[in-house]
């Protein structure tokens, strides 16, 4: 062995016994470290478990029974008045009037479920805008330390049978004071606000506080994509014609950054509404819905989320006032509060909603105050609908006749123009024929234009009305929700999980109806698919469109065509006869015509395009 070979063997041996040290010594760190956070985890494990002893202890019932109670993480606190109000036991309270009776919860001085009178679930039970527990409303802000609210137990300082008021008081001194109150006969819930000599405990610089609502709205409703397609979240911003609209039927969020006046978690048919007199500066919103198998499981639509800012100026005592509707989306209801309420119902656009506020909702109710059957009133309305605008179809049926007088004619010219090169020569005697005969081109399709607001206003209207809901008819047991003959069981494409016998029969009545209609019409080539789309098209569309919604507007449009039928079926036999618009056509085209200023127009156009067909014929 070699000197070298000693010299690397030490080596290696001092490298070993270095090392073998270096993790002995790291081992015994760790374990130091470990046994540290043992003794930690120990600590809070018993303090834990006094905390939990202590609540089990005071939950202990008379007769020696224990109730569950759940271990959280509690926040330490620096005052010592709210670490007592953080472990505290919370209480319930309920104040009701004819209207709605709510529960208020200590645990946060907030609402704690509400029950709607005179209304039922789909499914006969009570029915709650929102259930025991399903509401989370805190304030939080800065009063010397972070808190909120909906975490801490205040404690009642008032109770009456239309009010309660409960308060948070601090070691510095002062409270924060909630004051909820009930007035009868009204939907409306008062709240008050109140940060009473605090001005030792909230910081001076500090000038807002937030507020946080989430809410979970439970199934109220028959159908989940009727429910789910009408219920959605609405801002108001002060001196606005209507409501800003975020989730109508899809999860969505928004942040708003401007000042508003109210927003409102709305169901298909009921709200809980909230408005601030002094606007609220900012918010974020977002809703969620609940899948069909979630609805129908769990008995919840959507989860509602409102984080809202507002601004105060902090002193002795500073109170600010909060107003909260809790009820239906009942039109005269929503207005009596002159806050714009009404805007939530949805009616439709500019023309669709002035048509729905001004003859149908009127109209609606005066038949209502006699009438109890709604599927009777529904009649009646519809038949007034009809002699309402009959001017309109009788001069769209004079318009159709007059082409079905000349239909020969118009035959005779499709025969000699067949190419599409003599398009303009076919169209320049069509229009000369119509002048002769005394026809508008626009003349049938004006009249069915005008009315084409009255069944917009009818298809925003019955699924909006909660006079319809739960009410019985013929086969329906619900006329503001789809009625159903057969229940399929699994979910169908386009279709759903059931068949609907008013949708069925509105759709078999507008095939007919458009046979009738088509076989007025002219057989020009041109026309083969238009009369496709309303003979076959538009009514299987409107089957598959109206099978899950409204049976009452399925009803409608299926009354709507039964009488439209009878109507024509009526004129055409002893208003519009045949020989009747012969001699309104000869007396016509004996007196002589000036050409309107549409038909110069379009000659002119026809010249046109004439002379510049002729330029590219010749540049050939």
């Amino acid at each position: 062995m070699n000197k070298n070979t000693i010299i690397g063997f030490v080596l290696i041996g001092l490298i070993m016994f270095g090392f073998s040290w270096y993790q002995s010594k790291q081992h015994a760190e760790q374990m130091a470290v470990q046994a540290q956070l043992d003794s930690i985890a120990r600590v809070e494990q018993m303090a834990a478990m006094a905390i939990d002893s202590m609540k089990r202890a005071e939950a202990m019932t008379a007769d020696g029974e224990m109730s569950v109670v759940k271990v959280v993480n509690l926040p330490a606190y620096k005052d010592s008045l709210l670490t007592e109000a953080r472990l505290a036991e919370a209480e319930v309270f309920t104040l009701a009037n004819d209207k709605i009776e709510v529960e208020f919860t200590t645990m946060g001085a907030q609402p704690y479920s509400v029950k709607i009178n005179d209304y039922m679930a789909y499914d006969s039970t009570a029915l709650y805008l929102f259930k025991p527990g399903a509401s989370q409303y805190g304030i939080s802000l800065y009063a010397g330390e972070n808190i909120n609210t909906k975490d801490l137990v205040f404690q009642v300082a008032e109770k009456t049978d239309s009010s309660v008021v409960m308060r948070l008081p601090f070691a510095q001194g002062g409270y924060i004071q909630q004051k909820w109150s009930l007035t009868a006969g009204s939907y409306m819930v008062n709240n008050e606000l109140s940060f009473v000599g605090m001005e030792n405990v909230i910081p001076r610089n500090v000038s807002r506080y937030d507020i946080e609502w989430n809410v979970i709205i439970p199934r109220l409703e028959k159908g989940y994509k009727n429910e789910k397609q009408y219920s959605k979240l609405d801002y108001y911003f002060e001196g606005e014609k209507a409501p800003e609209v975020i989730a109508k039927g899809r999860d969505e969020s928004e942040k708003v950054n401007t000042r508003f006046k109210w927003f409102a978690f709305q169901q298909q048919f009921f709200s809980a509404l909230v408005t601030s007199p002094t606007e609220f500066s900012s918010a974020d919103f977002s809703v969620k819905y609940y899948s069909e198998e979630e609805y129908k499981t769990q008995g919840n639509l959507m989860a509602c989320s409102a984080k809202l800012q507002s601004e105060f100026t902090p002193g002795a005592d500073v109170t600010v006032p909060y107003e909260f509707y809790l009820g239906p989306n009942d039109y005269r209801t929503l207005k009596s509060y002159d806050q714009n309420y009404e805007k939530i119902v949805p009616l439709g656009g500019w023309m669709v909603a002035w048509f729905n506020r001004l003859v149908i909702i009127p109209c609606f109710d005066l038949l209502g105050r006699f009438i109890h059957n709604y599927g009777l009133v529904i009649l009646l309305m519809t038949l007034l609908i009809k002699l309402l605008i009959s001017p309109l179809t009788i001069k769209s049926y004079k318009s159709t006749a007059k082409m079905q007088v000349i239909k020969p004619e118009i035959d005779k010219l499709n025969e000699k123009y067949p190419s599409e090169k003599d398009a303009m020569k076919k169209q320049q005697a069509m229009m000369e024929l119509y002048r002769k005969a005394g026809i508008s081109p626009a003349g049938g399709c004006l009249p069915m234009l005008l009315q084409m607001p009255i069944l917009f206003a009818m298809f925003r209207f019955f699924p909006a009305s909660i006079e319809l809901r739960q009410q019985k008819f013929l086969w329906a047991d619900d006329l503001s929700a789809y009625d159903s003959i057969w229940d399929f069981g699994t979910n169908v494409p386009l279709l759903g999980d059931h068949l609907s016998l008013f949708a069925l029969l509105m759709a078999a009545t507008m095939f007919f109806y458009s046979k009738m209609s088509s076989s007025q019409m002219s057989n020009d080539p041109n026309m083969a698919g238009m009369k496709f789309m309303s003979v076959w098209m538009m009514p299987i569309m409107m089957f598959f469109i109206c099978n899950n919604l409204s049976s009452a507007l399925s009803y409608y449009y299926l009354l709507s065509n039964l009488i439209t039928m009878a109507m024509t079926w009526y004129i055409r036999k002893y208003v519009v006869t045949e020989d009747k618009v012969r001699a309104e056509m000869m007396l016509n085209s004996s007196k002589p015509k000036k050409k309107s200023k549409w038909q110069q127009r379009l000659e002119e156009a026809q010249k046109m395009q004439e002379q510049m067909r002729k330029q590219q014929g010749n540049r050939r």
